[in-house]
């Protein structure tokens, strides 16, 4: 999947989760489903809870992580 492609996945609406980006035409957040997989879930597991979910917009999610993390700076406390 092209980077382009996946990003289009992603929208930012401030009226939609207090703006959060989310999975384009749901309300599930790139946060929320990232989460998911912290906690162990399975991409194909969360394809089974969420039925209008696919694997690409599971990798859209870590493409958004990976190019939010680019743009940041941390500095050590």
């Amino acid at each position: 999947m092209k980077k382009t492609d996946a990003l289009s996945r992603i929208v930012i609406d401030p009226n939609v989760m207090v703006g959060k980006p989310i999975i384009k035409g749901t309300r599930l957040t790139v946060q929320f489903l990232l989460g998911l997989l912290a906690q162990g879930m399975t991409p194909e597991d969360i394809l089974q809870e969420y039925k209008n979910l696919t694997k690409e917009d599971i990798l859209a999610c870590f493409s958004f992580a990976h190019d939010t993390l680019s743009d940041t700076t941390f500095a050590p406390l």
